[in-house]
């Protein structure tokens, strides 16, 4: 296959968007008939620190991080990029300051890229196209996915599609759980032999990550096809939780549904075991990039505020979210609608005057340090909502 052809209705993650001519090895076909790829993600930092349970990173001390590599000349001031088999690619910035260019009627002037050549210089990166390469299974030089016993602790990997629907855009991997995962090393003493609860996992990166630290980790979503693969992700990595004693363990949590799923016939139900250790022991909650829809935040709000309101202890839940702009018909202007919306969820959360508890709501600092290799933009946010007994 020499070039892919997504459609107008399809969804890429910039993940993915960002690793033009990157080799991605297909592995399966899910039921939904879309192509599985396999994608390992490199922790920065050292391999010392799993040498085993006295190690500091296993008492919860710092991690050992190295520095980002170093821009090359032909894309100034780009991160590494993610993803694929953790060669030495880099971004290119998507944005550059570019000075305004007004006509002679004062209307904006549109200084378009030229197009690319037939025969393109070698030396360049061309950007106007983005054509993975797709190997199959036998065509891939390497092998396959690694026996989790022989994949170094330094490596995630993570089975994703790569251009989705809309509704299917938790298959992909996406900015915001990375940057969450980040956050997750870097606040181990939060996550340090706790019981949490991820919501709206997707592929279950964030979880897998949650587990290298936590006791407990309840990774959950909704959908048999992609709480599948997220089983497969865990097991693919299950190597990482358990140098800490972790476990994930993969569950159906449908936000527009009051109750667990509890019918022991259909896959990734609940146990009355499970339910009882959530609400007993659960200290933390966290989601990754489910804001892009109104509806399905105001479910996700409405089910955060029930699960924290029946947990015997109380919790911290963090959210990560990547700010969007898109220019919008109704507005006729360049908006971040989902944004917005999210943000007066938090103030409407915060305001909630019913019940026992009072949340108490605040942007988390992005200073902290990148452990993955990930375009980690400005519009990338993290935010902490504690939940505390009213006065």
């Amino acid at each position: 296959m020499d070039e892919v052809t997504f459609r107008s209705d399809t969804v890429l993650s910039d993940v993915h968007l960002y690793t033009p001519n990157h080799r991605h090895l297909m592995v399966r076909l899910n039921s939904m008939g879309q192509p599985v790829f396999l994608s390992q993600f490199k922790l920065l930092w050292s391999r010392d620190s799993w040498a085993g349970p006295d190690s500091e990173c296993a008492r919860g001390g710092d991690v050992s991080t190295h520095e980002a590599p170093s821009p090359t000349p032909s894309s100034p001031g780009s991160p590494p990029v993610s993803g694929g088999s953790g060669e030495g690619l880099t971004l290119q910035a998507g944005q550059e300051e570019l000075g305004t260019q007004l006509d002679e009627d004062g209307d904006l002037d549109v200084v378009r890229r030229p197009q690319a050549t037939l025969e393109p210089d070698p030396a360049e990166t061309p950007r106007d196209k983005v054509h993975p390469m797709i190997l199959t299974q036998e065509e891939a030089d390497g092998p396959g996915p690694e026996a989790p016993e022989s994949c170094p602790h330094s490596i995630i990997q993570i089975e994703h599609t790569m251009a989705t629907p809309l509704e299917d855009v938790g298959k992909q991997v996406w900015r915001g759980a990375l940057f969450l995962a980040d956050y997750i090393l870097f606040q181990r003493d939060l996550f340090q032999g706790c019981t949490a609860l991820e919501l709206g996992a997707g592929t279950g990166l964030a979880s897998i990550v949650a587990a290298t630290v936590a006791r407990t980790v309840y990774c959950t979503d909704v959908g048999a096809d992609l709480l599948a693969m997220c089983q497969r992700n865990v097991v693919l990595n299950s190597h990482l939780a358990a140098a800490g004693g972790g476990v994930v363990k993969v569950k159906e949590l449908d936000w527009l549904k009051a109750d667990f799923c509890t019918d022991p016939t259909v896959p990734f139900s609940w146990s009355e075991e499970d339910i009882a250790d959530l609400y007993t022991h659960t200290t933390v909650l966290f989601a990754a990039e489910v804001f892009y829809d109104d509806d399905l935040t105001d479910a996700l709000f409405n089910t955060l505020s029930r699960l924290v309101h029946r947990l015997k202890n109380g919790c911290t839940a963090i959210l990560s979210v990547e700010k969007r702009f898109n220019f919008t018909l109704r507005h006729l202007d360049v908006t971040c609608e989902a944004y917005d919306h999210f943000r007066s969820s938090l103030q409407a959360l915060e305001k909630q005057a019913e019940g026992s508890l009072r949340f108490v709501v605040e942007p988390v600092d992005a200073s902290f340090p990148q452990l993955l290799t990930y375009e980690r933009i400005r519009q990338l946010e993290l935010w902490k909502i504690v939940a505390e007994p009213a006065l």
